[in-house]
Formats: structure tokens, C-alpha cells, sequence
């Protein structure tokens, strides 16, 4: 490996790190702050440039209010492994929607809604909304040839 190319788990653990300080609406800066690093800091760990130490990731989880284990979870009930996380491989649909704007935009809103049945009412309206996007796909690309 290169010394220059950040090591894939080093790369998903700083992406982690990322998403949560994001959807927790903490700017780089006060993330630093409250960990005793400069902002740039906390760019290369994001980055996976830089590696977390063991005791760094523990102040971090505290800060972002979960555990160390959280950044290492490609699913809730699965540990990490190295399979899927080869930086040239192509991202997950889902994760790389979480970590855009959007994405992030659109779960700290889903979060705030206490209400089980209308969270329920919200993932039916959106799922029903993408099988007309898909049927509109299909027709317009069936009416083009």
C-alpha cells in the first residue's frame, strides 16, 4: 500500500466519524475543540489520512454521544469487515445517500418525528412515490425506442 493512500478501514472509521458529527449538526472546529485537536486534525481523520488512536476515538464517541463501537458497524449487527471497503470499489447507493446533503438533511427531519404511525405513513408515501418515478422511467424509456 501506498504510504500516501489512507487505509480502507481507517477511511470507513473517519467517514463514520463524519456522518455523525454532521448529523449532529457539529462544525470540524468545535468537534476539535472539544477533543484537543486543531480542525485540521479532524479533516484528516475524516479523510482517513490519519489514524484514530484507540483513546482519541473514545473522546470522540463521547462527544458524538455514542459508542467507538458505532464507527466500525457497516450494519447494526454486523462487526466490520475489510469486504466492501476497497477504496476503488463502488460506494453503496444508501450509504453514499446518507452522506450527502440530502441525505443528511432529510434523516435529522425524519428524526425529529416521535410519531411511529406517521414515520410509517412518510416511508409509504416515498416508497409509493419511487414506483411511480420508476414506472414513468419505464415508459418514457420504452416510448423512446
Amino acid at each position: 500500500m501506498n504510504a500516501k493512500t489512507p487505509n480502507a478501514i481507517d477511511s470507513y472509521v473517519g467517514s463514520q466519524v463524519r456522518m455523525r458529527r454532521q448529523l449532529l449538526g457539529l462544525s470540524q472546529e468545535r468537534l476539535a475543540e472539544q477533543i484537543g485537536v486543531t480542525f485540521q486534525q479532524v479533516q484528516k481523520y475524516e479523510k482517513g489520512m490519519n489514524r484514530i488512536g484507540a483513546s482519541r476515538l473514545q473522546r470522540i464517541a463521547e462527544v458524538l454521544n455514542t459508542t467507538p463501537s458505532f464507527f466500525f458497524q457497516q450494519d447494526p449487527s454486523e462487526p466490520l469487515s475489510l469486504a466492501g471497503l476497497d477504496l476503488t470499489a463502488t460506494t453503496d447507493p444508501v450509504a453514499e445517500f446518507l452522506h450527502s446533503k440530502e441525505g443528511l438533511a432529510l434523516n435529522k427531519a425524519f428524526i425529529k418525528i416521535t410519531d411511529t404511525q406517521l414515520r410509517e405513513k412518510i416511508v409509504a408515501l416515498v416508497k409509493a412515490m419511487a414506483q411511480t418515478q420508476v414506472a414513468a422511467d419505464k415508459s418514457a424509456a420504452s416510448s423512446n425506442q
